[in-house]
């Protein structure tokens, strides 16, 4: 098994579930997972088949998954909110997936994930054992977590971040995961689930931070009951703005601690640490720990025992992104003197405005930090000259009236000419990916079909 529950004590609380607040111990966790490998071997599965688990945050989910990894299957989470030729996709994939040669299975597997593709085809990461052990033991050991650690299931159990990070490094050191009853993170419940849950931490991408620091407290006291035992706060999975950090710090008193990593990676590449100073906080995501790192032409390589052998099924992929044992990453980003690591940008999400390269993260903190801005997104226009110029949609902090030519002035005096925006649209909400990205594609689609009511002076019409 990649856990193994028998070593933790049998009365120790391995899962709160629901609104009920029910507890499950560690001796009933490890029989109903046992009970749902004798299942699986019972209706006929054998070691080395692969098998999709659908579910939400929820107690069936983590049976059904363990049990399937003790039965010696291979395990393939998927989002249950997906549509139905969503689903039909991922499974004709995990149909086509053999055994052995370039792109296949091997008997060191145990999971399957999918991660957004280009082409629209989801692709596939193997996830082995050992990978899944040895990040787990890296994020335990990076924020000093044990069985006095409790945490909320914030994130889908179907991505790395939540998988990972929270649910298997929990089991593995003994702690206790709340399943929300909403069956994933729930802005009204969520200060009441962590002080049920006395929770000691949770990790989260920045949507969820920047919506959990935007909701007020239903009772007098709430956030402060919440927090009452948290020792940190981790954030991953995309870039955190250090108004956002900076404000999570303030309401909840404990230290932000930015992480990075991917699902190639087993999720975790590096992280900041308790023992990390609020500057280098501010500006990395810390020194990589398992995994060495290092930059190449700008692009950030890793390489680890977590680090993925490539895309099962896709060795043509596999070999311009795992290159000797590196992963790389797609990343742009710099190692200072102290070995700290500060991701700067995607290159997929670079925009060539006339041979000059623009990092749209960069424009984005820019944004970010005007006066009434709650949230920034940058992202490429077709441009019939330049090939490409710089368009934004920006949402506005609640009761704040904003102006697109504040913005652009904003951006004036603190970008060159080529990097300011040449047409901002002020809306209500940014679309996010399943992940909680932002879907820059989808700003990119919208304005080329005029939905987003952008003018060319830049005066947006919401």
């Amino acid at each position: 098994m990649t856990v193994d529950l028998s070593v933790h004590p049998p009365r120790s609380t391995a899962l709160i579930v629901g609104a009920a607040r029910e507890t499950i111990t560690y001796g009933q966790l490890d029989a109903a997972v046992s009970g749902a490998a004798r299942a699986y071997t019972d209706r006929g599965f054998r070691r080395g088949d692969v098998v999709a688990v659908t579910a939400a945050n929820a107690a069936e989910f983590v049976v059904d998954l363990l049990g399937a990894v003790h039965a010696g299957l291979i395990v393939a989470p998927m989002d249950p909110a997906l549509p139905q030729a969503g689903t039909r996709q991922r499974l004709d994939l995990l149909g086509s997936l053999r055994h052995g040669g370039p792109g296949g299975l091997t008997d060191d597997d145990v999971m399957v994930m999918f991660t957004s593709g280009t082409t629209g085809i989801p692709k596939m990461v193997p996830w082995t054992r050992q990978a899944i052990t040895a990040s787990t033991a890296t994020i335990a050991r990076t924020y000093g977590l044990s069985a006095a650690d409790s945490t909320v299931a914030a994130m889908p159990l179907f991505h790395g971040h939540g998988l990972i990070a929270t649910l298997l490094t929990s089991l593995t050191v003994g702690g206790t995961v709340l399943l929300p009853a909403a069956g994933r993170f729930s802005a009204h419940t969520f200060r009441d689930d962590l002080a049920a849950a006395a929770a000691t931490w949770y990790s989260a991408v920045p949507t969820i931070h920047r919506i959990a620091l935007s909701t007020r407290d239903i009772r007098p006291g709430d956030t402060a009951r919440a927090t009452a035992a948290l020792r940190f706060v981790r954030s991953c999975s995309a870039p955190l703005a250090p108004e956002t950090a900076a404000g999570l710090e303030s309401a909840f008193g404990v230290p932000v601690l930015p992480a990075y990593g991917m699902t190639e990676a087993t999720h975790h590449v590096s992280g900041c640490t308790l023992a990390d100073s609020a500057d280098v906080r501010r500006r990395s995501v810390g020194t990589p720990a398992a995994a060495t790192a290092r930059i190449v032409d700008g692009e950030v390589w890793v390489t680890g025992p977590a680090i993925a052998r490539g895309y099962l099924g896709d060795p043509a992929l596999s070999s311009g992104t795992f290159v000797d044992g590196w992963l790389r990453t797609g990343d742009l980003g710099v190692i200072d003197a102290s070995g700290n690591l500060s991701v700067t940008g995607r290159i997929k999400n670079i925009i060539n405005c006339g041979g000059e390269k623009i990092s749209p993260e960069r424009v984005e903190q820019i944004l970010a930090g005007c006066p009434g801005v709650a949230q920034a997104a940058v992202f490429p226009l077709p441009d019939p000259v330049y090939g490409e110029r710089v368009g934004a949609a920006v949402v506005a902090t609640p009761g704040i009236r904003l102006t697109t030519g504040e913005l652009i002035a904003g951006c004036r005096g603190r970008l060159a000419k080529y990097e300011v925006p040449e047409h901002v649209s002020i809306v209500d909400a940014l679309p996010l990916t399943a992940k909680g990205d932002i879907d820059r594609a989808a700003l990119a689609h919208s304005s080329s079909n005029s939905q987003l009511s952008l003018s060319p002076t830049g005066a947006a019409v919401t």
